[in-house]
């Protein structure tokens, strides 16, 4: 609990930080007009920094159920093709059908990262081992990648590219309230419900037979697991755009504070995968020359080496 609670505090300190800072120019601005910086504070800075907890907080508890349904520490939304098949169904809906509102780009989003999940079961099984799991994801993340290509050299604008860039990479900034909404109320959702999923994917990790003796439907968890993580990542992606490694990361963590129990550590996963993605928003706000980076190449450049050295260890513990 001391763990959790310190996590939790980290956590809304990088969200404190983020809503206030830099502090001089924010002072600044308040004494000069209060009712702008009042505006600056709500309508700008309190959307970005309560997206970062939400968002952060519904890859981590993803990733948690996910790593738990499959039995694989290396399955998250980003891997598994569910953060790639919500970006192409936000692209699909926003520049080919021509629907860009919050709505029906969320819409959108859910319905691919639903696609991809699914499409994931049925290729690799839903306790298939390391390297098909990773095959799997890895064509499906392809395939989805070149059809959102694809799908942006079709669109009627030509600046269509341009416009889709930064959101591609993970974007916080300039989101409004309203937007928060669409993101953040699925996501909540999603994130409740997965956490009352936990006593079910612990009897699970027991093996199927147990579970099942036990009065839980392995049919409907995986259901339910599928839905919500669609439900709660596509939302976020179709405001945010695609940010990876945060679903990776969190639950590996999260799992060391709860021995090891794949159900018990949807939530802790949740607080840690909210104080990553906030930590990152804070350094991308912070860079040099008063530039903005994206969000997913600073989720980039700290996961894909952790990725790696999961990786690396799963085959020395193999290795006879």
């Amino acid at each position: 609990m001391m763990a959790r609670a310190l996590i939790a505090l980290a956590a809304l300190a990088c969200f404190a930080a983020s809503l206030l800072l830099p502090w001089e120019s924010l002072s600044t601005l308040f004494a000069a007009d209060p009712d702008l910086g009042w505006a600056l504070l709500t309508e700008l800075r309190l959307p970005r920094a309560l997206l970062a907890l939400i968002y952060g907080a519904m890859l981590g508890a993803a990733g948690a159920a996910i790593q738990a349904l499959f039995a694989n520490p290396l399955a998250s939304p980003d891997l598994t093709g569910a953060t790639s098949g919500a970006a192409l169904g936000a692209v699909v809906t926003a520049y080919l059908i021509g629907l860009s509102g919050a709505f029906a780009m969320a819409l959108g989003a859910v319905t691919g990262a639903g696609l991809s999940l699914l499409l994931l079961i049925g290729l690799a099984g839903r306790r298939a081992d390391t390297s098909t799991l990773l095959l799997a994801g890895l064509a499906i993340t392809s395939i989805a990648g070149a059809l959102t290509t694809l799908a942006l050299a079709l669109a009627p604008s030509p600046f269509a590219f341009y416009d889709a860039y930064a959101w591609l990479m993970g974007s916080l900034t300039d989101r409004s309230l309203e937007q928060l909404a669409f993101a953040g109320i699925p996501a909540i959702i999603a994130i409740v419900w997965l956490a009352s999923l936990a006593p079910a994917l612990d009897r699970l990790a027991l093996g199927e037979e147990v579970a099942e003796s036990m009065g839980y439907s392995l049919a409907r968890l995986r259901i339910r697991i599928v839905c919500l993580s669609a439900l709660g990542v596509g939302a976020c992606v179709a405001i945010c755009g695609a940010v990876g490694f945060i679903g990776l990361v969190a639950p590996v963590f999260a799992r060391r504070l709860t021995g090891g129990h794949p159900g018990r550590a949807i939530l802790p996963a949740a607080l840690i995968g909210a104080l990553l993605l906030s930590l990152a928003d804070l350094l991308s706000s912070l860079a040099p020359l008063g530039r903005i980076l994206p969000i997913g190449v600073i989720t980039a450049l700290v996961g894909a080496p952790f990725f790696l050295w999961l990786v690396v260890r799963m085959r020395w513990r193999m290795q006879p």
